[in-house]
């Protein structure tokens, strides 16, 4: 076959109405090569005219143009609307290593309804206007809320009122969760920055982020609505406990297996503050009101009287106020601090709650103290509510107790686990509706 008829042929076979209208793809023949006849001086002879049929030019098909080096050869992909599109494993790895963003893929616009801080609960309304009335005791159960795949270390109701529906959760599986705990019960983000079980977890007074303390040793300021890390830091000895400074949120305390309790400003990053206590572990932390002075409580126990086990600080000047604070022989896994009166109470594994004043020199009340329940060794939690008239606690015995806090009666109780009851929260403002969670990571709410 001559190359005039090789010419012929090709031009009719690029012959397509599916490419009218493209007027660039006429080059497309021009860096292409075609073997040249027998007896031909060159091996390869080059096009550099468009291909034409009588008197009349043809557009040839649509090929994709190599004349770009990014270019690609396949197909363009058809994008449909509603389809999340195909992102590559090396692609996903980059998005994910880059802080602007999100750890969880979001496809298209945040709306209304994937927004976890977003409008007042209806179930709220009713109550946000309202002056808060008498505090009362929850009998029956209202929904359970399952997902965590360890115990449930604690749970606590956002401080802001009117977000006050969302949950927070610490488990010992690795994550914390934040519920909504008003309306629907569903998860709305679980947060994996740990990798270890997290200990403790607490809202900052704004309620749009998160403070958690690991058995990583890492200690992780979390966005509520986006679960970024705003900040993390290595404390190098497993976190039991944290607190938020009370008049200065950017400041917290970190404490747990180590001797020392240390001071972060979270706009540094960096330890501010070192508190030295000379024990094995701390187990929990409580700013007293104005933020001046706070309380630990550790597992230093010696003999007939429990020396340190509760240890009062001075904040700015890292100073022991006082160490001779509790005088019996048992830890105390929790504190709590009273929303109205000068005083705190502590959980101790002499199966009682214990009353002290929060005014130097932090005298223990000997004459009420709160009994019925169980701690076994748990690290149960106890809870007072808005108005200071309830005490709640939960138990080993897997039961919820409710005192009256100032003649230490016990008001009621029930079965509200099967596995011990690790703590009580009651809520700021749905009256008589509390939480509880277990050691099988379960959680329930009550009214």
């Amino acid at each position: 076959e001559s190359f005039d008829q090789r010419e012929k042929r090709t031009s009719v076979l690029v012959q397509s109405p599916t490419c009218e209208g493209n007027q660039d793809a006429a080059t497309l023949f021009r860096d292409q090569t075609v073997p040249e006849s027998k007896g031909s001086s060159s091996a390869l002879h080059f096009y550099s005219h468009p291909c034409e049929i009588g008197d009349k030019q043809q557009t040839p098909l649509c090929f994709p143009s190599f004349s770009d080096g990014s270019s690609s050869g396949k197909r363009p992909a058809a994008v449909y609307s509603g389809v999340r599109p195909y992102v590559p494993k090396r692609q996903r790895q980059v998005l994910s290593a880059d802080p602007k963003h999100s750890s969880e893929p979001v496809v298209g616009p945040q709306t209304r309804q994937n927004r976890i801080i977003s409008d007042v609960s209806a179930r709220l309304k009713p109550y946000l206007d309202k002056k808060p009335g008498a505090a009362g005791i929850p009998r029956k159960l209202l929904m359970s809320l399952e997902g965590h795949h360890g115990p449930v270390n604690t749970v606590q109701w956002c401080p802001v009122l009117c977000l006050s529906h969302l949950l927070l959760s610490a488990s010992m599986d690795k994550t914390f969760k934040v519920w909504d705990g008003a309306e629907s019960g569903r998860c709305l983000r679980a947060y994996t920055c740990h990798s270890g079980a997290v200990r403790d977890a607490c809202w900052t007074p704004c309620g749009r982020q998160l403070l958690s303390g690991s058995f990583d040793n890492t200690a992780v300021i979390t966005d509520v609505e986006t679960g970024q890390q705003a900040v993390k830091v290595d404390n190098q000895f497993k976190v039991m406990c944290v607190a938020l400074h009370p008049d200065s949120p950017d400041v917290f305390l970190c404490g747990g297996y180590s001797s020392v309790v240390k001071a972060w400003d979270s706009r540094c990053c960096k330890v501010v503050k070192v508190y030295k206590a000379g024990v094995q572990q701390t187990l929990n932390i409580l700013f007293l009101r104005g933020g001046q002075d706070f309380i630990t409580s550790t597992d230093c126990v010696s003999r007939d009287s429990a020396d340190r086990t509760l240890i009062a600080w001075d904040f700015q000047t890292t100073a022991k106020v006082s160490n001779q604070i509790y005088h019996e022989r048992y830890t105390c896994p929790s504190l709590a601090l009273h929303p109205q009166e000068e005083s705190f109470v502590a959980q101790t594994n002499g199966n009682y709650i214990a009353l002290f004043s929060s005014q130097r020199p932090y005298r223990m009340n000997k004459r009420r103290r709160f009994e019925g329940h169980k701690v076994e060794g748990f690290a149960v939690q106890s809870d007072i509510s808005p108005d200071g008239t309830i005490l709640a606690s939960g138990s080993s015995t897997g039961f919820a107790h409710f005192y009256d806090f100032h003649n230490a009666r016990m008001l009621h109780s029930f079965q509200a686990h099967s596995q011990p009851c690790l703590g009580v929260s009651q809520h700021p403002v749905l009256p008589a509706t509390a939480v509880t969670c277990d050691w099988a990571g379960e959680i329930k709410i009550w009214h």
